[in-house]
């Protein structure tokens, strides 16, 4: 059975689609590769934003539920997702820019011995980035080439996720037997785990919490964190694991993009393993990545219905010049 290679995506709900674009593509300088639909919700957007060609392991998603409360931060949760950037000297540029543009953050930090810049958008969600100064696991991947960051301070991937726990025993065997990481190191109640190639692409923070109320899920919040495995053949691998330990979960769900596989591996902490391929280049051309509505092929059937219900929103950008922004 393949190991797991690292982080795939994270998808996380927004209680607005067209702020949660401003904010992605015009302040973080992240691509939008493609504008779909929550392929099991059909009247909510699907956003994702990722490198310049949407390599896995590089995309945040959103989902906008018409309608959802706003969540509340806690225990059982996948807490914060990390944006890798080149190097140290890119936080501080970062820094420069966000206040800037009066995003709240947290000034640069040391955790693990990596240099990272806590911030919140809009929504109260939360992030940080992520130096990739002395990094050598698995490999970052490419800026958005046309956006607003100068190339040598432009996010290029998701680093580790950090999940908040009240169980830290139970978690860690989850971690460990279960998806097969390995603990490597400890600051406080704080735990390090990592897989594959490791490095800021092949980690997740384990935060042992318990005095935070059990979070509320809404916007603002994660909805679930994916990992990689190569192709179908080793997700098959995957999938046989969790029905030999008897650990519930989805079985194959095609999502076109990428093939899938959930479960449950805490209480409100739900992660999927997602296959590398086929990826966002198929359906429409580099130049327009997440211009028009995107839909697979099950559902492209539906597409006078699906565009009565969801509002456009204008997401074209390759008739746009971004002149880079160097503060």
């Amino acid at each position: 059975m393949e190991q797991l290679k690292g982080m795939h995506h994270v998808t996380a709900i927004t209680s607005s689609a067209e702020k949660n674009y401003e904010f992605f593509t015009y302040t973080l300088g992240m691509r939008l590769v493609k504008k779909t639909v929550n392929q099991d919700d059909i009247q909510t957007y699907h956003l994702f934003f990722a490198d310049d060609q949407g390599n896995p392991g590089t995309d945040m998603t959103f989902f906008d539920f018409p309608g959802i409360p706003k969540g509340q931060h806690g225990t059982n949760e996948i807490a914060r997702t990390s944006f890798r950037v080149p190097s140290d000297e890119a936080l501080d540029y970062w820094v420069k820019r966000f206040d800037r543009l009066e995003v709240k953050h947290q000034g640069i930090q040391e955790q693990f011995g990596k240099k990272i810049l806590p911030f919140v958008d809009f929504d109260d969600q939360q992030y940080q980035l992520i130096s990739d100064e002395n990094d050598n696991g698995v490999a970052p991947g490419t800026p958005w080439q046309d956006g607003p960051i100068p190339l040598g301070y432009a996010i290029t991937g998701l680093g580790p996720i950090v999940v908040r726990v009240d169980d830290y025993e139970f978690f860690k065997k989850m971690m460990e037997q279960v998806l097969k990481f390995k603990e490597i190191d400890k600051e406080g109640s704080f735990h390090l785990f990592e897989t594959g190639e490791g490095g800021n692409g092949g980690q997740i923070i384990v935060e042992y919490n318990t005095v935070l109320p059990r979070h509320r899920q809404g916007y603002g919040t994660v909805h679930h964190a994916a990992l990689r495995v190569s192709n179908r053949e080793n997700l098959e691998d995957w999938i046989n694991h969790f029905q030999k330990i008897g650990l519930p979960n989805s079985g194959f769900v095609e999502r076109f993009y990428f093939g899938s596989l959930y479960a449950q591996v805490a209480p409100q902490i739900l992660f999927e393993i997602a296959t590398d391929g086929p990826g966002f280049m198929d359906d429409e051309p580099y130049e327009t990545l997440g211009e028009k509505l995107a839909l697979p092929p099950k559902l492209e059937p539906k597409r006078d219905e699906i565009e009565k219900m969801v509002r456009p929103i204008d997401t074209v950008r390759s008739t746009k010049t971004f002149e880079k922004e160097y503060e």
